[in-house]
This record gives structure tokens, sequence and C-alpha cells, in this order.
């Protein structure tokens, strides 16, 4: 049985310093979040991002992140991995549960993730589906 669950978070991105011998044009951030909502909770993780392309707007990055806290009350934390690209502009994302990341009473938990960003206000729609109790 699939669920929903939304809501909004605040993302804060910390940059990090280039890898020795690295390309500066591939940058890496330091993800920490505060979700609220159906999704209550915090997550911290990475991200690694094309700085600059030769297209204003458009670039890609991939970032993982473990998400703790209470999916509608059941506790626990899960991994998100997400896949982005915006294309002059246009974003495209996906941001999927990690297989069997889930611990303690989400354990179970599959599901995706769609990112609104909207005046700068980010918020979140959650499909999910997790084994009963």
């Amino acid at each position: 049985m699939t669920s929903h669950a939304s809501g909004t978070f605040e993302v804060k991105l910390t940059p990090q310093p280039t890898l020795e011998g690295g390309d500066p044009d591939l940058g890496r951030m330091a993800i920490a979040k505060q979700f609220h909502g159906d999704l209550e909770g915090t997550s911290k993780g990475y991200m690694l991002s094309s700085a600059a392309t030769v297209v204003k707007g458009s670039g890609g990055y991939v970032a993982i992140e473990r998400v703790t806290g209470a999916l509608k009350g059941r506790s626990g934390s899960f991994v998100l991995q997400h896949s982005g690209t915006m294309d002059r502009g246009v974003p495209q994302w996906s941001v999927i549960v990690v297989p069997d990341s889930a611990t303690g009473p989400l354990t179970g938990l599959a599901g995706t993730m769609t990112i609104k960003i909207d005046a700068g206000k980010h918020s979140y729609e959650f499909e999910y589906a997790q084994p009963e109790p």
C-alpha cells in the first residue's frame, strides 16, 4: 500500500574545499536540512555538483543524505539518493529511498520524494510504502 507525506524543509548548503588536484568546476557541499510536516526530523549529507557550464542555468548534481526523525509518528532513519539536472533553468530531480537503508520502525521503507522550490521556499511530496509493523 502506498502512502503520501508532505511538508516543508529548510536547507543549509556549506561549500567544501576542492580536493587536491580536483576539477575547480566541480563543487562539493555539505547538506543540513530540517524537515516539517508529515516528516519531522533532520538530515545530513553531501552533494557533488557542476559549478560551471558553458550555458547559464544548466548543470547537474548528485547527493546522498541520511534523514533521521519521524515519518507520520514512526521514528528511525533512512537514506535519500538524489540525481538532478538543470537544463537552461528547468530542473529535473530524482530522489529515492536507498533500498534497505531504513532503521527501526521505518525498516522496509521504499519511496520517491519530489522537491519543490517556490519563491525560495522548499517543500516535499513523498510517496512511500513500508511493511506493516
